[in-house]
């Protein structure tokens, strides 16, 4: 799968069936847009392609309401989307940066500058709620008149639905807040989990007695904060039982920064700079400040027992 920031160069562009959209966790529902996507190429013989966007339009409209906006959460982060994306067959994804200048873009330009003269759209496929352009002017209606006028099949798919609930990122981001991860994987057709690489740290859980292993959040607002249960995947043959803490660390840093820190029981090899997949399957409690380090010290030794009574429940069932 090819990656671009933007568009193509322009003896980059090929003619392309294009989808468009945030797929912030590509759940059930995305892939069945993902598969209409991948079948129009094959029957056209040109790629499969995305139109996605970073940051969320969400961020950028909250960034500029200041204090007055709330963005949303996010339930992945843009490798685990494109890692996502490639195992749904996807050819190319084009990641537009949602800035001022995109977001003044009328939905006629979009039409024209974007999808026909930038991306050499023959066929897309929106979901039924699609909106586009300045203001959300551009609609769905409006893409099937231009593209009658300009060349390019559109067509719709209908709203998935599980057990009656409808299938969005909106969904999966209360079923994980609310510590339901069986909900959250029926949802996404898989296990929750965020990925990235190791990366050194201050080194206080080794000193503590609780060494980590530690992943950058690159934004900062992820959809799940606390501790949790987990297992962690592409160290071993078997996923590696675990405890997490997603989260800033109030009692021993005030910068903001988001940190996954995963103390992994009984393993202690050097893994920096290696890919891992931390897979989360109960949440214990949310994140708190402590008063000092001996505090701190007593909270994880009392989670990471937690977790290991849950690994052992697990394992008699």
């Amino acid at each position: 799968m090819k990656v671009f920031r933007g568009l193509p160069n322009p003896h980059a562009r090929l003619p392309c069936a294009l989808t468009i959209g945030n797929f912030d966790g590509v759940h059930v529902g995305h892939q069945a847009l993902l598969a209409e996507v991948c079948d129009a190429a094959g029957r056209l013989g040109i790629e499969s392609a995305v139109m996605t966007f970073e940051p969320h339009p969400r961020e950028f409209f909250a960034a500029l309401a200041g204090d007055a906006g709330q963005p949303p959460s996010r339930v992945a982060n843009l490798r685990d989307k494109l890692q996502a994306l490639e195992a749904a067959g996807v050819d190319r994804v084009f990641v537009e940066h949602f800035n001022a200048r995109f977001a003044a873009m009328s939905a006629e330009d979009f039409i024209q500058k974007l999808l026909v003269d930038g991306l050499q759209v023959k066929f897309l496929i929106v979901g039924d709620d699609f909106r586009f352009g300045a203001k959300r002017t551009g609609d769905f209606s409006m893409l099937l008149e231009a593209g009658k006028k300009l060349g390019f099949e559109v067509k719709s798919l209908a709203t998935v639905t599980h057990n009656s609930t409808r299938i969005s990122s909106s969904a999966v981001r209360a079923a994980l807040q609310s510590g339901d991860f069986t909900q959250a994987k029926d949802l996404l057709g898989s296990a929750y989990s965020i990925s990235g690489r190791v990366q050194h740290g201050q080194k206080l859980g080794r000193t503590l007695g609780f060494p980590t292993l530690n992943l950058r959040i690159g934004h900062r607002h992820p959809v799940l904060n606390g501790i949790f249960v987990v297992q962690v995947h592409e160290l071993s043959n078997d996923p590696l039982p675990a405890v997490a803490s997603l989260g800033v660390r109030p009692t021993v840093e005030d910068d903001g920064r988001m940190l996954l820190e995963v103390h992994i029981f009984d393993y202690d090899a050097n893994c920096y700079g290696k890919l891992v997949r931390v897979e989360f399957l109960h949440k214990l409690r949310d994140e708190e400040k402590y008063t000092d380090l001996e505090t701190l010290t007593d909270a994880i030794a009392a989670d990471a027992r937690a977790a290991r009574d849950f690994f052992e429940t697990l394992s008699l069932t």
